[in-house]
């Protein structure tokens, strides 16, 4: 019975996470992606961290080199541009487009690993202590996902013809996105045994929405008039998709198996092009239907291939876009870091 609320849970996370696309593409049109970013990222923040005060638990890994809460910073600017990316690119392409090329993140970690693998003799990353796990590079399943989703992305993106006007620009800015949320799940996976996951929840969303806000004010004279336009859009991914998405994805995780988290988790992308369809009109022909499924083929092998190769105990996640990747082998409460949707 457990395990089936788990499921129902994680069904409803990635409902909300899947139609947040819609309601980001209907932002696009309104209000710049500097406001928007920055508006919702500020709301999340500030709506975790009394929470996160509150909750928070006594620092069992002290941090090697420097402070964490400098990581804190770091792991903002990385979320501040690769939310950009996406709210821009979601401006040229559609919400369907974005949700699956965001979802690529999920094939692109073990390929960014392999480089920090090789690289690991660079003085810079020798500063970052990270120790790769061998399990997370890139198998023979790890090539077939990149394939599939790569395969995917051409059909998707270009071969299947396109219906909006600069869509090619738009599907572009959603994969080098995907590059950063990668890159964003790997800091995630450093960060989160250094200091309290909820503190650090908070602070990264507090960061990237200054970040936004400034960069707002800075290049395109923000008023708070300006996010009127967008308030219910606001409110629905600062809210619902960031403050109850992240609770109930970490309720239902404590019961879940990682099959069933990444197949139903991996609805998301679906999600975002029925609710692009059903709630904006949105068009995708034959070819692109296939991209789609190639794209879902991959990210689904991709994780299925961690979850045979590490097996973690029920109820552990698979990597999601906040979710810790194994850079070291870690205990089950430090892998339990939550994925809010951005």
């Amino acid at each position: 019975m457990k395990r089936l609320q788990s499921d129902l849970l994680l069904f409803l996370v990635a409902l909300i996470w899947g139609t947040a696309f819609a309601f980001q593409r209907s932002a696009a049109g309104t209000t710049s992606p500097l406001a928007f970013n920055g508006a919702r990222f500020l709301l999340a923040g500030l709506l975790l961290l009394p929470l996160a005060l509150r909750s928070r638990s006594r620092n069992t890994h002290p941090a090697a080199g420097r402070p964490p809460y400098l990581w804190v910073g770091v792991t903002g600017v990385v979320l501040f541009t690769a939310s950009l990316l996406q709210q821009v690119g979601i401006r040229y392409t559609t919400a369907g487009n974005a949700g699956f090329l965001t979802s690529l993140y999920v094939v692109l970690i073990p390929m960014i690993l392999l480089g920090l693998h090789l690289g690991r003799d660079w003085s810079p990353l020798r500063a970052l202590h990270v120790a790769i796990n061998p399990d997370e590079l890139p198998n023979l399943l790890t090539g077939l996902a990149v394939l599939l989703a790569a395969v995917g992305v051409y059909l998707l993106s270009g071969a299947g013809g396109t219906f909006l006007p600069g869509q090619a620009l738009g599907d572009s800015l959603e994969v080098v996105g995907a590059i950063f949320w990668a890159l964003h799940v790997i800091l995630v996976g450093k960060v989160v045994r250094r200091m309290d996951v909820g503190l650090f929840m908070a602070g990264q969303f507090l960061v990237s929405g200054f970040l936004n806000l400034v960069a707002a004010v800075f290049f395109g004279g923000f008023s708070p008039v300006s996010l009127l336009p967008a308030a219910g859009a606001i409110l629905y991914t600062g809210v619902l998709s960031i403050g109850v998405g992240f609770t109930l994805q970490a309720a239902a995780q404590r019961h879940a198996p990682p099959a069933d988290t990444a197949l139903i988790l991996s609805m998301e992308s679906v999600f975002a092009a029925v609710s692009g369809w059903v709630l904006l009109g949105e068009r995708i022909g034959l070819l692109q239907i296939l991209g789609c499924g190639l794209i879902l083929g991959g990210i689904l092998l991709a994780q299925f291939n961690r979850s045979l190769r590490l097996t973690p105990e029920a109820g552990q996640p698979l990597p999601t876009r906040e979710d810790a990747p194994a850079l070291r082998p870690e205990s089950a409460r430090e892998r339990t870091a939550g994925k809010a949707h951005l």
